[in-house]
Protein backbone atom coordinates (compact mmCIF):
# COMPACT_ATOMS: atom_id res chain seq x y z
CA UNK A 1 0.00 0.00 0.00
CA UNK A 2 1.54 3.63 -0.76
CA UNK A 3 -1.29 5.62 0.33
CA UNK A 4 -4.19 5.71 2.76
CA UNK A 5 -7.51 5.51 3.03
CA UNK A 6 -9.95 8.35 4.07
CA UNK A 7 -13.42 7.81 5.64
CA UNK A 8 -15.96 10.21 5.24
CA UNK A 9 -18.27 9.81 8.11
CA UNK A 10 -21.90 10.84 8.72
CA UNK A 11 -23.91 12.93 11.48
CA UNK A 12 -21.75 16.13 10.91
CA UNK A 13 -24.88 17.53 13.02
CA UNK A 14 -26.78 14.39 13.89
CA UNK A 15 -23.94 12.91 16.10
CA UNK A 16 -22.02 15.57 17.38
CA UNK A 17 -22.07 14.25 20.54
CA UNK A 18 -20.24 11.03 19.92
CA UNK A 19 -17.45 13.15 17.56
CA UNK A 20 -16.92 15.01 20.68
CA UNK A 21 -15.92 12.21 22.52
CA UNK A 22 -14.41 9.87 19.76
CA UNK A 23 -12.08 12.70 18.65
CA UNK A 24 -10.01 13.00 21.42
CA UNK A 25 -9.62 9.83 21.63
CA UNK A 26 -8.41 9.33 18.23
CA UNK A 27 -5.85 12.11 18.72
CA UNK A 28 -4.57 11.06 21.99
CA UNK A 29 -4.41 7.49 21.25
CA UNK A 30 -3.96 7.57 17.83
CA UNK A 31 -2.06 4.04 18.23
CA UNK A 32 -5.37 2.65 19.11
CA UNK A 33 -6.03 2.98 15.12
CA UNK A 34 -5.15 1.28 12.11
CA UNK A 35 -1.76 3.81 10.68
CA UNK A 36 -3.53 3.53 7.17
CA UNK A 37 -6.70 5.43 7.83
CA UNK A 38 -7.32 8.74 7.94
CA UNK A 39 -11.08 10.75 8.55
CA UNK A 40 -11.36 13.04 5.11
CA UNK A 41 -14.60 14.67 6.11
CA UNK A 42 -17.91 14.45 7.84
CA UNK A 43 -20.97 15.01 6.08
CA UNK A 44 -24.50 15.78 7.49
CA UNK A 45 -27.06 18.60 7.36
CA UNK A 46 -29.08 20.28 10.21
CA UNK A 47 -33.27 19.56 10.28
CA UNK A 48 -35.33 21.41 8.05
CA UNK A 49 -33.17 22.15 5.49
CA UNK A 50 -35.07 21.94 1.84
CA UNK A 51 -31.95 21.73 0.05
CA UNK A 52 -31.53 18.42 2.49
CA UNK A 53 -31.89 14.89 0.24
CA UNK A 54 -30.53 12.25 1.83
CA UNK A 55 -32.11 11.42 5.48
CA UNK A 56 -33.53 14.32 7.50
CA UNK A 57 -31.08 15.76 9.68
CA UNK A 58 -31.32 16.92 13.06
CA UNK A 59 -29.31 17.89 16.21
CA UNK A 60 -29.12 20.26 18.93
CA UNK A 61 -25.63 22.23 18.34
CA UNK A 62 -25.41 24.72 16.23
CA UNK A 63 -23.32 25.40 12.62
CA UNK A 64 -20.62 27.36 14.51
CA UNK A 65 -20.16 24.67 17.42
CA UNK A 66 -20.04 21.80 14.54
CA UNK A 67 -17.53 23.57 13.12
CA UNK A 68 -15.10 24.54 15.68
CA UNK A 69 -14.95 21.01 16.75
CA UNK A 70 -14.00 19.95 13.13
CA UNK A 71 -12.07 22.99 12.57
CA UNK A 72 -10.36 21.67 16.25
CA UNK A 73 -9.36 18.30 14.19
CA UNK A 74 -8.99 19.26 10.74
CA UNK A 75 -11.56 17.31 9.57
CA UNK A 76 -13.60 19.05 6.13
CA UNK A 77 -17.22 19.36 6.77
CA UNK A 78 -19.26 18.43 4.14
CA UNK A 79 -23.68 19.85 4.03
CA UNK A 80 -25.69 16.98 2.88
CA UNK A 81 -27.72 19.55 0.31
CA UNK A 82 -28.71 16.19 -2.39
CA UNK A 83 -32.23 17.45 -2.57
CA UNK A 84 -32.83 16.50 -6.44
CA UNK A 85 -36.36 18.46 -7.36
CA UNK A 86 -35.56 21.96 -5.93
CA UNK A 87 -36.74 24.89 -8.60
CA UNK A 88 -35.68 28.00 -9.04
CA UNK A 89 -37.41 29.26 -6.08
CA UNK A 90 -35.78 27.27 -3.73
CA UNK A 91 -32.30 28.38 -4.30
CA UNK A 92 -32.98 31.72 -2.10
CA UNK A 93 -33.60 29.79 0.94
CA UNK A 94 -32.38 31.44 3.80
CA UNK A 95 -30.77 28.73 5.85
CA UNK A 96 -29.35 26.65 3.34
CA UNK A 97 -28.05 29.90 2.04
CA UNK A 98 -26.95 31.13 5.23
CA UNK A 99 -25.11 27.83 6.39
CA UNK A 100 -23.50 27.87 2.74
CA UNK A 101 -21.86 31.16 3.55
CA UNK A 102 -20.65 30.26 7.08
CA UNK A 103 -19.34 26.93 5.61
CA UNK A 104 -17.51 28.68 2.55
CA UNK A 105 -16.06 31.78 4.97
CA UNK A 106 -14.40 28.81 7.31
CA UNK A 107 -10.71 28.71 7.37
CA UNK A 108 -9.16 25.55 6.52
CA UNK A 109 -9.85 22.83 6.28
CA UNK A 110 -11.97 23.14 3.06
CA UNK A 111 -15.41 22.49 3.15
CA UNK A 112 -17.70 20.82 0.81
CA UNK A 113 -21.08 20.18 -0.11
CA UNK A 114 -22.87 17.01 -1.59
CA UNK A 115 -24.99 17.76 -4.51
CA UNK A 116 -27.73 15.86 -6.84
CA UNK A 117 -29.09 18.68 -9.27
CA UNK A 118 -27.38 20.30 -11.50
CA UNK A 119 -29.44 23.21 -10.62
CA UNK A 120 -28.25 23.97 -7.14
CA UNK A 121 -24.53 22.83 -8.26
CA UNK A 122 -24.71 26.14 -10.50
CA UNK A 123 -25.86 28.11 -8.14
CA UNK A 124 -23.14 27.46 -5.27
CA UNK A 125 -20.41 27.35 -7.77
CA UNK A 126 -21.55 30.87 -8.86
CA UNK A 127 -22.14 32.40 -5.21
CA UNK A 128 -20.03 29.99 -3.16
CA UNK A 129 -16.65 29.50 -5.01
CA UNK A 130 -14.82 28.53 -2.17
CA UNK A 131 -16.68 25.60 -1.28
CA UNK A 132 -15.79 22.29 -3.30
CA UNK A 133 -18.48 19.50 -4.51
CA UNK A 134 -19.12 16.42 -4.10
CA UNK A 135 -21.09 14.05 -6.37
CA UNK A 136 -23.82 12.54 -4.88
CA UNK A 137 -24.79 8.77 -4.53
CA UNK A 138 -28.71 9.73 -4.96
CA UNK A 139 -27.78 10.39 -8.47
CA UNK A 140 -28.13 6.64 -8.77
CA UNK A 141 -25.65 6.08 -11.86
CA UNK A 142 -25.78 2.43 -11.95
CA UNK A 143 -23.87 2.35 -15.34
CA UNK A 144 -20.48 2.76 -15.26
CA UNK A 145 -19.99 4.80 -18.81
CA UNK A 146 -22.53 7.90 -16.13
CA UNK A 147 -19.49 6.63 -13.42
CA UNK A 148 -16.64 7.95 -16.07
CA UNK A 149 -18.73 10.88 -17.32
CA UNK A 150 -19.13 12.05 -13.33
CA UNK A 151 -16.09 11.55 -13.15
CA UNK A 152 -14.61 13.65 -16.04
CA UNK A 153 -16.62 16.69 -14.75
CA UNK A 154 -14.17 19.51 -13.45
CA UNK A 155 -16.97 21.02 -10.92
CA UNK A 156 -17.01 17.73 -8.77
CA UNK A 157 -13.92 17.25 -6.30
CA UNK A 158 -15.40 13.79 -5.43
CA UNK A 159 -18.21 10.98 -6.93
CA UNK A 160 -19.95 8.85 -4.60
CA UNK A 161 -20.80 6.20 -7.22
CA UNK A 162 -24.15 3.61 -6.73
CA UNK A 163 -23.13 0.99 -4.74
CA UNK A 164 -23.54 -1.66 -7.14
CA UNK A 165 -20.48 -0.74 -8.96
CA UNK A 166 -18.29 -1.14 -5.55
CA UNK A 167 -16.95 -4.31 -7.53
CA UNK A 168 -16.80 -3.84 -10.76
CA UNK A 169 -13.29 -4.14 -10.43
CA UNK A 170 -11.90 -4.77 -13.87
CA UNK A 171 -13.59 -1.45 -15.13
CA UNK A 172 -12.27 -0.05 -11.60
CA UNK A 173 -8.60 -0.54 -12.15
CA UNK A 174 -8.72 1.04 -15.80
CA UNK A 175 -9.76 4.57 -14.96
CA UNK A 176 -6.93 6.90 -14.74
CA UNK A 177 -5.34 8.48 -11.55
CA UNK A 178 -6.87 11.32 -11.63
CA UNK A 179 -10.32 9.85 -11.68
CA UNK A 180 -9.39 7.51 -9.45
CA UNK A 181 -9.05 10.21 -6.57
CA UNK A 182 -12.45 11.22 -7.10
CA UNK A 183 -13.86 7.76 -7.03
CA UNK A 184 -15.67 7.59 -2.94
CA UNK A 185 -17.10 4.11 -2.59
CA UNK A 186 -19.43 3.96 -0.36
CA UNK A 187 -18.88 0.60 1.84
CA UNK A 188 -21.52 -0.32 4.29
CA UNK A 189 -24.78 0.03 2.22
CA UNK A 190 -27.49 -2.50 3.32
CA UNK A 191 -29.97 -1.60 0.81
CA UNK A 192 -31.02 -4.61 -1.59
CA UNK A 193 -28.67 -5.17 -4.49
CA UNK A 194 -31.21 -6.08 -6.65
CA UNK A 195 -33.59 -2.59 -5.86
CA UNK A 196 -35.75 -0.50 -9.10
CA UNK A 197 -36.74 1.58 -6.66
CA UNK A 198 -33.79 3.45 -5.33
CA UNK A 199 -34.23 6.58 -6.88
CA UNK A 200 -37.93 6.79 -5.99
CA UNK A 201 -36.84 6.05 -2.06
CA UNK A 202 -34.69 9.22 -2.38
CA UNK A 203 -37.43 11.47 -4.20
CA UNK A 204 -39.58 10.57 -1.19
CA UNK A 205 -36.72 12.46 0.88
CA UNK A 206 -36.36 14.91 -1.43
CA UNK A 207 -40.57 15.80 -1.41
CA UNK A 208 -40.69 15.40 2.28
CA UNK A 209 -37.81 18.40 2.71
CA UNK A 210 -39.47 20.35 0.53
CA UNK A 211 -42.46 20.05 2.73
CA UNK A 212 -44.95 18.01 0.64
CA UNK A 213 -47.39 16.33 1.98
CA UNK A 214 -47.13 12.71 0.61
CA UNK A 215 -46.90 9.37 1.96
CA UNK A 216 -43.81 7.74 3.09
CA UNK A 217 -41.85 5.55 0.68
CA UNK A 218 -42.99 1.57 1.34
CA UNK A 219 -40.05 -0.41 0.52
CA UNK A 220 -40.61 -3.69 -1.26
CA UNK A 221 -36.94 -5.34 -0.74
CA UNK A 222 -37.04 -8.49 0.83
CA UNK A 223 -37.11 -8.24 5.07
CA UNK A 224 -36.93 -4.29 4.28
CA UNK A 225 -38.84 -4.63 7.65
CA UNK A 226 -35.95 -5.36 9.40
CA UNK A 227 -34.41 -2.11 8.84
CA UNK A 228 -30.70 -1.37 8.80
CA UNK A 229 -28.29 -3.87 9.59
CA UNK A 230 -24.69 -3.76 9.89
CA UNK A 231 -24.48 -7.37 9.93
CA UNK A 232 -26.97 -7.99 6.61
CA UNK A 233 -24.41 -4.97 4.88
CA UNK A 234 -21.68 -7.25 5.40
CA UNK A 235 -23.73 -10.00 4.02
CA UNK A 236 -24.13 -7.75 0.67
CA UNK A 237 -21.76 -9.18 -2.94
CA UNK A 238 -21.17 -5.21 -2.33
CA UNK A 239 -19.80 -4.73 0.69
CA UNK A 240 -16.39 -3.37 1.45
CA UNK A 241 -14.80 -4.96 4.26
CA UNK A 242 -11.36 -3.50 5.97
CA UNK A 243 -9.46 -6.26 4.22
CA UNK A 244 -11.25 -5.57 0.73
CA UNK A 245 -9.44 -2.07 1.44
CA UNK A 246 -6.34 -2.64 2.36
CA UNK A 247 -5.73 -5.27 -0.09
CA UNK A 248 -7.84 -4.62 -3.15
CA UNK A 249 -8.82 -0.88 -3.10
CA UNK A 250 -5.65 0.74 -1.79
CA UNK A 251 -3.06 -1.13 -4.10
CA UNK A 252 -5.61 -0.06 -7.02
CA UNK A 253 -4.99 3.50 -6.29
CA UNK A 254 -8.48 4.21 -4.63
CA UNK A 255 -8.61 6.11 -1.25
CA UNK A 256 -11.63 7.35 -0.54
CA UNK A 257 -14.40 5.39 1.75
CA UNK A 258 -17.81 6.78 2.77
CA UNK A 259 -19.77 5.35 5.44
CA UNK A 260 -23.63 5.53 5.17
CA UNK A 261 -25.33 6.04 8.51
CA UNK A 262 -27.13 9.55 9.32
CA UNK A 263 -30.47 8.09 10.12
CA UNK A 264 -29.28 5.35 12.64
CA UNK A 265 -28.25 5.46 16.25
CA UNK A 266 -25.23 6.70 17.65
CA UNK A 267 -24.22 3.45 19.36
CA UNK A 268 -24.58 1.73 15.23
CA UNK A 269 -21.70 4.47 14.10
CA UNK A 270 -19.50 3.79 17.04
CA UNK A 271 -19.59 0.42 15.66
CA UNK A 272 -18.21 1.68 12.36
CA UNK A 273 -15.29 3.60 13.87
CA UNK A 274 -14.71 0.83 15.68
CA UNK A 275 -15.00 -1.98 12.59
CA UNK A 276 -13.46 0.17 10.06
CA UNK A 277 -10.76 2.33 12.10
CA UNK A 278 -9.75 0.80 14.93
CA UNK A 279 -7.34 -2.31 15.99
CA UNK A 280 -9.28 -5.11 17.28
CA UNK A 281 -7.24 -4.89 20.55
CA UNK A 282 -8.14 -1.75 21.34
CA UNK A 283 -11.62 -1.65 20.33
CA UNK A 284 -12.95 -2.54 24.19
CA UNK A 285 -11.09 0.46 25.63
CA UNK A 286 -12.04 3.02 22.68
CA UNK A 287 -15.91 1.64 23.94
CA UNK A 288 -14.90 2.08 27.62
CA UNK A 289 -13.63 5.73 27.01
CA UNK A 290 -16.74 6.98 25.18
CA UNK A 291 -19.51 4.63 27.23
CA UNK A 292 -17.55 5.84 30.65
CA UNK A 293 -15.57 9.28 29.65
CA UNK A 294 -18.88 11.32 28.33
CA UNK A 295 -22.12 12.08 28.79
CA UNK A 296 -23.11 10.42 25.42
CA UNK A 297 -26.59 8.92 25.55
CA UNK A 298 -26.36 5.89 22.86
CA UNK A 299 -30.45 5.37 23.53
Amino acid sequence: MTNKAYYHLPGLFEFYDLYAAFLPIFREHRDYFYDWCEIGSVYGAPADCIWGGGRAGFGEHSPREVLDLMKEYNISSRLTFSNSLLREEHLSDKKCNELCRLFSQSPPPQNGVIICFDLLLSYLKENYPHLYFVSSTTKVLTEFSQLVNELDNDDFSYVVPDFRLNKALDKLSDLTTEQKNKVEFLCNECCYVGCADRKNCYENVSRKNLGENCPDHVCKAPNAAEGYRFSKAMESPTFICIEDIQNTYLPMGFSNFKIEGRSLGSALILEFLLYYMTRPEHQLKVREQIYLDSMLDLF
